[in-house]
């Protein structure tokens, strides 16, 4: 196969599943809550089988703490400097700040990198994600709960990280691969069977990714600029920062090759976290049209940029 038909033939898959997702909303195929209920099996189910196996079978080694440590510390920086933006543009939106930082790896992430390279090779963007899944449960979502209750909630934070199927997924994967438990859970009776289960759960990973990514991109024209502002100020800092990272960390001073490369830039132009609205206050308001059409609007932009990435990187190795 050559090389454009192998490009052409990774993202047309992904156009199209996304095409469908739309069209199931705007034919009204499916109504809203059926979509929902999908969204909780992506979730709670298919995510976590993939993560549980990706870090299951990812060779592990010191130096990626390395890469932990630093995107934690791009994630703190980006909101730090979206507090200062807010200030020095005189943005009147109170969510600029968290629009700024964070990225949507579950739901976006997870799908595009193994749409165009594999999902058995999801492991290399799963590394990335380490750092910023800490920060996401331990200083983003408690700052939105401040911003919502104007209180703190350390316990129900906690309680949200040990209880996410995401993170039991991840942790479980790490534990078990430390053990050396790998060839066990595959080769035995019974423990074999449970692998091949998450297996067939992975496989569904991506397809319900991406129709219920499509099913969820509504253009409301009337906030556009705003949400250009936003995903403009993101991307002109994140795909700099992404090369430099690649060219000084990954291949410089860790000496790592181009699939961890390819999970960190897909990482950095993924759109702010889907979660924002699930805690923001309740009811409709001009503010949370404000998100959802920042996170609509980035997540086209985000795909079109890494159609690109990947027709310029088709292949991993």
């Amino acid at each position: 196969m050559d090389q454009t038909t192998l490009i052409i033939n990774r993202v047309v898959p992904i156009i199209l599943l996304i095409a469908l997702g739309y069209w199931i909303r705007r034919s009204r195929f499916l109504a809203e809550n059926t979509v929902d209920d999908l969204r909780k099996i992506v979730v709670n189910l298919a995510l976590p089988a993939v993560l549980f196996i990706s870090f299951l079978n990812l060779e592990l080694k010191t130096e990626y703490i390395a890469i932990f440590v630093t995107i934690f510390g791009v994630c703190v920086a980006m909101l730090v400097l979206g507090w200062g933006l807010k200030r020095r543009l005189s943005v009147q939106r109170e969510y600029f700040p968290f629009l700024m930082t964070g990225f949507e790896y579950g739901m976006l992430g997870v799908s595009l990198f193994g749409s165009a390279y594999g999902l058995e090779n999801i492991g290399y963007i799963a590394l990335m994600d380490l750092g910023h899944e800490l920060f996401i449960w331990f200083v983003f979502l408690g700052l939105l709960l401040m911003k919502r209750d104007s209180l703190t909630h350390p316990r129900q934070i906690l309680s949200a990280f040990i209880t996410s199927p995401v993170i039991i997924g991840i942790l479980a994967g790490i534990g078990l691969n430390l053990l050396g438990a790998r060839d066990f859970l595959y080769d035995s009776a019974g423990t074999g069977g449970i692998m091949a289960t998450l297996e067939f759960l992975s496989n569904m990973t991506i397809p319900l990714i991406l129709i219920i990514v499509g099913y969820g991109i509504r253009f409301d024209r009337h906030g556009m600029r705003e949400a250009a502002l936003v995903t403009g100020i993101r991307l002109a800092i994140v795909i700099p920062l992404a090369l430099l990272l690649n060219a000084v960390l990954i291949r410089g001073l860790l000496g790592l090759g181009k699939p961890f490369e390819a999970g960190l830039f897909t990482l950095l132009i993924l759109p702010p976290p889907f979660i924002i609205p699930l805690y923001m206050r309740p009811g409709p308001s001009e503010e949370r049209r404000y998100v959802n059409n920042t996170l609509t609007f980035h997540t086209v932009v985000s795909i079109v940029i890494y159609a690109v990435y990947f027709i310029l990187n088709p292949e991993l190795f």
